[in-house]
């Protein structure tokens, strides 16, 4: 069974042959460049620069070699543009403050500030503000706060709708070309279209853009969702009937061809608690996606992607009520998270893709032997009677230890038979 026919298996909550695995497939399953680079080494690939995709998280391209080393079941497509408005092509070498030579996109432009902290650009535009902040003893970057006043009385739906229209020619063309590329793959596929995520936090500061206007500063951000609830359900009906228009001319595209679908990475969750009640959620957000979600599943044959970090147990309802067929990181490690509990009662109803590893303690402080325990017991668990996409709690971050890596990877291939 290929690795297509395995996810499709998974997704309709049926035991497949073996665990899919999914490493580096979206911006929240991904693998960063450091961490790249030495299952690179260690597996004795062509020694080459690591490409970083996403420069926001600072995530590699695991390339075809190493993909079939980790043994990975999918693949990914990601918008035309990454998180600071920059095409992945015309790459050029970069170093980076940690010592490694990576590439990067041709408009990848910095400088270093006072600090000794790197600075980027949106667009790679340095005559604007920047945008991103890596701190010189970092490994990603973050956004810079480049909130401007408005009128906090009477926001403008307007400056929170800029980032958001129907496809430019320029999406079809890369996306035609992506259709052609997966058209007859033997592996499964999950798309993020982009401008489907409502509220998502990493979003709100507009990274990617030159000069963003209305609410962008995260805390304002966070009471508007109490203070400005009309204001709020404005901008998400508009936002949503813009996401509808580009999700069908994603559907003419692609049709059939891919599994699953990237729609939501807003984070609902903290480590402990909640960012909001399911009574709020359901009020707010759940409406929006719903209408989403209604779309695809009454026109397509996709299953809907939910990312959210955290300790979202009470939420849980809410997004399978929303019309979620999927849930990540599963955040094994949060209040509350525990598999048994998200199995037994979730398990017939969501898929859970994520939560194969802790990546806060095991993967990254534990020994090999911890690792390959943890793994074989989320497995068992999460993976009964299918409904399981392995990955670890969110990204694989830089200093990982590779021997941790390896024996994540080679556990699987045991539960695979490889």
């Amino acid at each position: 069974m290929n690795s297509k026919k395995k996810l499709k298996k998974t997704l309709n909550h049926k035991s497949p042959d073996g665990i899919v695995v999914d490493f580096g497939s979206t911006g929240v399953t991904g693998v960063h460049v450091l961490a790249i680079e030495r299952l690179r080494n260690f597996y004795g690939l062509e020694k080459r620069p690591v490409k970083v995709h996403e420069p926001y998280q600072m995530l590699g391209i695991i390339e075809d070699d190493l993909a079939e080393a980790m043994g990975c079941d999918i693949v990914g497509i990601t918008p035309r543009k990454n998180m600071f408005g920059l095409e992945n092509s015309n790459w050029k070498e970069f170093r980076t403050f940690w010592g490694q030579n990576v590439l990067v996109p041709g408009e990848f432009n910095t400088k270093t500030d006072e600090n000794g902290d790197l600075l980027i650009f949106p667009e790679g535009d340095m005559s604007v503000p920047p945008s991103g902040r890596m701190p010189k003893s970092g490994y990603f970057f973050d956004s810079i706060r480049r909130q401007q006043p408005y009128d906090e009385t009477n926001p403008s739906l307007a400056d929170n709708l800029e980032e958001f229209s129907t496809y430019s020619e320029a999406d079809i063309s890369y996306f035609k070309c992506k259709a052609s590329e997966i058209k007859d793959s033997s592996q499964g596929v999950i798309l993020n279209p982009g401008g489907t995520a409502l509220g998502d936090i990493a979003l709100v500061p507009g990274p990617w853009m030159k000069n963003p206007k209305g609410i962008r500063d995260i805390a304002d951000w966070y009471m508007s969702t109490l203070t400005q609830s009309d204001f709020m359900h404005q901008l998400f009906d508009k936002q949503t009937d813009i996401a509808l228009k580009n999700l069908n001319t994603i559907y003419k595209l692609f049709g059939n061809s891919i599994e699953a679908l990237f729609i939501c990475g807003t984070d609902f969750g903290t480590q402990n608690s909640q960012f909001c009640s399911p009574e709020m959620f359901a009020e707010l957000y759940q409406p929006y996606y719903r209408k989403m979600n209604n779309w695809i599943h009454e026109n397509t044959s996709w299953k809907t992607f939910k990312h959210s970090c955290g300790a979202v147990l009470p939420l849980i309802p809410g997004f399978i009520e929303a019309g979620f067929d999927i849930l990540n990181p599963v955040q094994i490690n949060a209040t509350g998270m525990d598999t048994n509990v998200l199995k037994n009662q979730f398990g017939n109803d969501i898929i859970f893709w994520g939560g194969g590893v802790d990546t806060q303690m095991v993967l990254g402080f534990g020994s090999p032997s911890d690792v390959e325990k943890q793994v074989l017991h989320q497995c068992e668990i999460l993976g009964r009677d299918g409904g399981f996409v392995f990955n670890t709690v969110h990204n694989i971050q830089a200093n990982v230890p590779v021997e941790n890596m390896v024996a994540m990877i080679n556990t699987l291939k045991k539960l695979n038979g490889r």
